[in-house]
């Protein structure tokens, strides 16, 4: 088990992982039970459980839920269908790649937090402001992967395709692209994580509604508890999303196993 970069079988690799969640647990248990941090600020894992249901029987928090697993999603599938044809654009024809590289370089480095009162002027305090902080977020960032998933597609396939007397449109849609696209998915589900990043930040701004919204409101009453159980809303979200990503690379690319 303990070679360097040996696989381990998937059952052990399930019992190390639940094992290092009840490590934390049980860390976490330990200090909020010693002492050391006042309950207010760190309640025990059962507070936050208990917080959990209250969220759902008195806060209607499974609309909240849903509303920002909405946004998120129309957020990332928008993101989705215009970075990868742009950025395949950008690795297949590099006129396309030089024209637009020093900008895409330049907006994925801003700190979408400090655009956010640019996107309220130009979007209102509406729906449109929120899905513009989240594709702010995810397409630059995306589309860059995308050119790189692209580019490290072997050169040996294109000159095949070329010999074979394959058109350019060809080779993009038969060979580039399904060549790249394990990576390419891979890929989308570590940006859909960078989307729920920006879950809070764009539900903090005039929102009624979603888990940042109800995180925020919270806050200002200093519940804890009900806090924490919203955070962990989201990382149970972003788990079991990730989990399905990877189950669906399994399934879809069975041949990269081999």
């Amino acid at each position: 088990m303990w070679v360097f970069r040996k696989p381990i079988p998937r059952q052990t690799e399930i019992l190390l992982g639940l094992a290092g969640l009840l490590t934390f647990l049980g860390a976490w248990q330990l200090v909020a039970v010693s002492g050391w941090v006042r309950p207010q600020f760190l309640p025990t894992p059962a507070a936050v459980v208990e917080a959990f249901g209250r969220l759902f029987t008195e806060q209607d928090f499974a609309i909240d839920i849903g509303i920002s697993v909405g946004r998120v999603w129309f957020a990332f599938l928008l993101s989705v269908l215009v970075a990868v044809p742009l950025g395949l654009a950008m690795a297949c024809f590099r006129a396309v790649g030089a024209f637009l590289e020093p900008f895409v370089d330049f907006v994925r480095y801003l700190p979408v937090p400090a655009l956010v009162p640019l996107l309220i002027i130009w979007f209102g305090v509406g729906e449109a402001s929120k899905i513009a902080v989240l594709v702010m977020g995810t397409f630059f960032q995306l589309l860059l992967l995308i050119v790189d998933d692209t580019k490290r597609v072997p050169a040996e396939y294109v000159e095949s395709g070329f010999t074979l007397g394959a058109s350019k449109w060809q080779i993009i849609r038969d060979i580039i692209f399904p060549a790249a696209l394990p990576s390419m998915v891979n890929n989308l589900r570590i940006t859909l994580g960078w989307c729920w990043t920006y879950l809070i930040i764009a539900e903090i701004v005039a929102a009624s509604s979603g888990i940042g919204h109800v995180i925020w409101s919270l806050r200002r009453f200093v519940k804890t508890p009900e806090v924490m159980a919203g955070i962990v809303a989201i990382g149970i979200i972003g788990l079991l999303t990730d989990q399905a990503f990877r189950l669906l690379h399994r399934r879809a690319f069975r041949y990269l196993e081999r």
